[in-house]
């Protein structure tokens, strides 16, 4: 079942209604990792894609273990709710999204505008760090594998097969073969070029977009499955390079446009990349 918009999103106004408010932790996590210290909103803790959302020695996502450790570290409970930014449109806030509901934590939400609509808006930002106690207990309740998608069922029960969609988030140089990985990222490069067959291409940059109005949809998402049958009923299944940028249209998927269910394609680490390391097919057509 479909979710409101609101059990997604959170505004700027909503956020700085309740700074200071014990019950809500604001979480920043960048794609820049030094962004964080030149200026955050205050008493949010920053979260490092890298060294707390990614395993050390394989190309895989932290466990459920080290995922509570992080809670318990960031003084998070089971029950407390959860609001995430960060930059270039609320990119690796968007993978934090995804470990959260992966794991089970409910009370999650992203911040709509991310960092750069509250800076726009000439709210407060501090350098400071914020006392934050730490704490023992999290327990996950997770994972929820429902949402996430290894090689071996896009492989066998999704290529070639009705009642399903791909969608790779990645530029469009990636998609075609053109490049390994983002130019900043060259570290999240593939080892070999091209998109999974019969992927469609919605870059992140061209993701969202908004009319005037209270009504907020994924309008690139609805033009990329127009003309497919019954598509409000289909899995979509979202990939990238290090996953951090196919959580996003997933939650869209399921919260904002009405589909069934989405899930980022993973397998088996965080990403896309796995699909092509391992030899399965690819492809540099549309």
């Amino acid at each position: 079942m479909a979710t409101t918009i609101e059990q997604v999103l959170v505004t700027t106004d909503a956020v700085a209604a309740r700074l200071g408010d014990a019950n809500l932790r604001l979480l920043e996590v960048d794609e820049d990792t030094e962004a964080y210290g030149r200026g955050h909103i205050p008493g949010s803790a920053g979260v490092h894609w890298k060294h707390d959302l990614q395993d050390p020695v394989r190309r895989e996502f932290v466990g459920p273990q080290a995922f509570a450790e992080l809670m318990d570290r960031l003084g998070i409970g089971n029950d407390t709710e959860i609001v995430l930014y960060g930059g270039n449109n609320n990119w690796f806030a968007a993978y934090a999204y995804w470990y959260f509901k992966y794991y089970g934590h409910q009370a999650v939400k992203l911040m709509d505008g991310g960092g750069k609509k509250w800076e726009l808006e000439r709210r407060p930002l501090t350098t400071d760090q914020p006392a934050v106690g730490t704490i023992t207990g999290y327990q996950t309740r997770g994972p929820v594998r429902e949402i996430r998608a290894l090689r071996g069922l896009v492989h066998d029960e999704v290529l070639g097969k009705p009642g399903f969609g791909l969608v790779d988030v990645r530029s469009p140089e990636e998609y075609r073969g053109e490049l390994l990985a983002p130019p900043h990222l060259p570290q999240e490069q593939a080892q070999r070029p091209g998109h999974i067959p019969g992927a469609r291409n919605i870059p992140w940059a061209r993701r969202w977009t908004r009319k005037p109005g209270p009504s907020f949809r994924w309008y690139s998402f609805a033009a990329c499955t127009r003309g497919r049958a019954s598509r409000r009923t289909w899995r979509w299944l979202l990939t990238a390079g290090s996953g951090s940028a196919a959580p996003t249209p997933g939650s869209s998927c399921t919260s904002c446009w009405g589909t069934r269910r989405s899930a980022t394609t993973t397998a088996p680490g965080p990403s896309g990349a796995p699909w092509w390391e391992c030899r399965s097919k690819r492809t540099k057509e549309p």
